[in-house]
């Protein structure tokens, strides 16, 4: 499976903050319309959005494919994993059953796992806030190749037994798997009943979710999608995780109408009370539990991001505007971050240039004279230029190729990864990404 490469960006914080206000147009529907539109005639989107405004969904687009190889187009009514939005439900309820006094945010780990490190020390909070100290599963070099098949609980419980604890609890944050996965056994052995049926009792069934549960083995003909990385001409199939591996940290498969609903559901009061929310809003360290804060200018958003194979996804709501977004992809070849600051931009009606996602030809010629390995003394990584048909592609140290697009003969881009490379003068390639910016030369 892919990754993004050179640099990791913070996947759950997508803002910008000024204090303008704009209102929100009549007629934002054909801009909407022409973005995704785009996205889908250039093949840097495949999925679906959903916008809910004062509990009723506004906006709703599928575009690109549920199935390549079939040729299955995807719908508003297409299921996608989901990805670590799983945590926010997860999070629920775990909530709910705080409320229900069947747990505190004080019960220890070693009430239900004392075979794990430190366990008599960890207790729920700290894995709702990732401050448990314990190793991720997903954090294991060989996790691509066994994350394919089922898993028995031992044998993850047996995993992350190895690992002795990172930190000691509450000592500091760092995002961990095992966490969420652990909370989702909690949830089980405490009530009885598997994590599907408490995920079906305690929230689809209770707020009307239809296109919500628990995920198996993609069914296309149940209308589920699968997932795809971009090759410079084709969609490549990705390899598919057995669900018995994220649990409750990654294993729900949904619609962004539906997840549209349970994040207005979950901030009307209609899934856990007014003091659990804000609880669960609150941050400590650098998350909140099972959710994030998501500013957006002077809006105050809370919500979450997810990615599973070739599935990526983002959930906000943004509380004092009854308003909420929910996008979905199967394929994506753009940055989520700004495809989600588009939709935002469109939907209130802030200035927005759609972006051009044209790209130029340029003469073989011309891309094999870039050809190289490019390094600068206090840049980690080298970048190796190769023209590999009529692609020029770039790697960096350690991580995987991928295809430049063109802007000019000058200018090239990675989408996908928000990555722009220029070339100022023989022999030199500037790198920018995420705000920063790297001169290296060829050696």
């Amino acid at each position: 499976m892919k990754r993004l490469i050179f640099v990791y960006l913070p996947a759950f914080l997508i803002v910008l903050v000024t204090t303008q206000v704009f209102a929100q147009k009549v007629d934002f529907q054909p801009k909407m319309d022409s973005l995704f539109g785009g996205l889908d005639t250039h093949s840097k989107f495949m999925g679906t959005v959903a916008i809910i405004d004062n509990g009723a969904i506004a906006y709703s687009r599928a575009v690109g494919l549920a199935n390549v190889e079939m040729g299955v187009k995807a719908t508003t009514s297409t299921k996608y994993r989901i990805g670590s939005i799983t945590k926010m439900f997860t999070s629920v309820m775990i909530y709910q059953l705080f409320e229900e006094k069947r747990l505190t945010p004080e019960t220890k780990l070693s009430v239900y796992f004392p075979q794990l490190p430190n366990a008599v020390n960890i207790n729920i909070k700290d894995l709702l806030l990732h401050q448990s100290g314990l190793w991720s599963v997903t954090e294991d070099s060989l996790y691509l190749e066994w994350c394919v098949n089922p898993i028995s609980r031992e044998d993850l419980l047996g995993k992350m037994k190895i690992h002795e604890s990172l930190f000691q609890p509450g000592k500091k944050s760092e995002y961990s798997n095992s966490n969420y996965i652990l909370l989702g056994f909690i949830i089980e052995d405490n009530t009885g009943k598997s994590y599907a049926t408490n995920l079906k009792e305690r929230i689809t069934e209770k707020i009307g979710l239809k296109s919500t549960a628990f995920g198996g083995k993609i069914n296309v003909s149940k209308n589920e999608a699968t997932s795809y990385s971009r090759e410079p001409d084709s969609w490549e199939k990705e390899n598919e995780t057995d669900m018995s591996v994220p649990g409750g940290a990654g294993a729900i498969v949904s619609t962004s109408e539906d997840l549209a609903h349970f994040a207005n559901a979950l901030f009307n009061g209609q899934l856990i009370n007014n003091a659990s929310l804000q609880d669960m809003i609150k941050t400590e360290g650098d998350y909140g539990k099972g959710i994030f804060s998501m500013p957006f200018y002077d809006m105050q958003g809370y919500g979450h991001t997810g990615g599973i194979d070739g599935f990526r996804s983002v959930l906000v709501y943004f509380p004092e505007k009854k308003l909420g977004v929910a996008m979905i992809s199967n394929g994506l070849n753009y940055v989520q971050n700004d495809i989600l600051i588009a939709v935002m931009s469109i939907y209130l009606g802030r200035p927005y240039t759609l972006p051009d996602l044209t790209t130029k030809h340029v003469n073989a010629d011309v891309l094999k004279s870039y050809e190289g390995i490019y390094s600068k003394k206090d840049f980690p990584l080298k970048i190796t230029l190769k023209l590999e048909g009529n692609n020029l592609t770039a790697q960096a140290t350690g991580q995987s190729s991928f295809a430049l697009e063109a802007v000019s003969e000058t200018e090239f881009k990675f989408d996908a990864a928000g990555i722009v490379i220029t070339f100022p003068s023989p022999g030199k390639l500037n790198l920018k990404q995420g705000g920063m910016e790297f001169l290296m030369e060829r050696e």
